[in-house]
């Protein structure tokens, strides 16, 4: 599949920390589109990720989806069907747990400004979030992979770190 076969507004969802906004980023760049990190919208900026209050986000949530173009990361399932519908194409990025986990902590550690990371924030590792994608996450990945089979939009799956990284060349985006 073509990049250009999933439109102007895509939507990247899967487990946590599996590159999510790593590739709306490159995304954004390679296609002119507008990039919108959920995480961004659903915590405050200048915290230790404090969220918004669920009206709050889903009012920026809804904004952000009525622009004519975009490439958004997240989850959110409570405001998925809109984002969804909105949707011209969709990627399900459905890597493993311990991928997951990796990733968390690599880019906890190490990386500083790391893409979709809150404005004014240092990351650090946190029990919750560990928790999150070792008990959580995999209940979800289920979830995801069910509704990404029903979907009739454009779209592609991909399951491993390697298949994320073949793609990005593919595409030709610049990580």
């Amino acid at each position: 599949m073509k990049l250009s076969d999933l439109g102007s507004r895509i939507c990247i969802i899967g487990p946590s920390n599996s590159g999510k906004s790593t590739l709306a980023n490159a995304i954004s760049k390679k296609c002119n589109l507008k990039v919108i990190h959920l995480d961004q919208l659903f915590h405050l900026p200048n915290t230790d990720w404090q969220e918004r209050s669920v009206d709050e986000f889903i009012s920026l949530h809804d904004m952000a989806i009525e622009e004519e173009s975009w490439v958004i990361d997240g989850n959110y399932r409570k405001c998925l069907p809109q984002r969804l519908s909105r949707a011209t194409g969709v990627i399900l990025l459905d890597v493993s747990t311990p991928s997951s986990l990796f990733r968390y902590v690599n880019r906890t550690l190490f990386q500083r400004n790391r893409y979709g990371g809150l404005e004014g924030n240092r990351d650090s590792i946190k029990w919750k979030m560990i928790h999150h994608i070792a008990a959580v996450t995999p209940k979800s990945r289920k979830r995801y992979a069910a509704l990404f089979e029903q979907l009739t939009t454009p779209k592609i799956k991909l399951t491993s770190i390697k298949e994320i990284k073949e793609q990005f060349d593919k595409w030709e985006l610049i990580r």
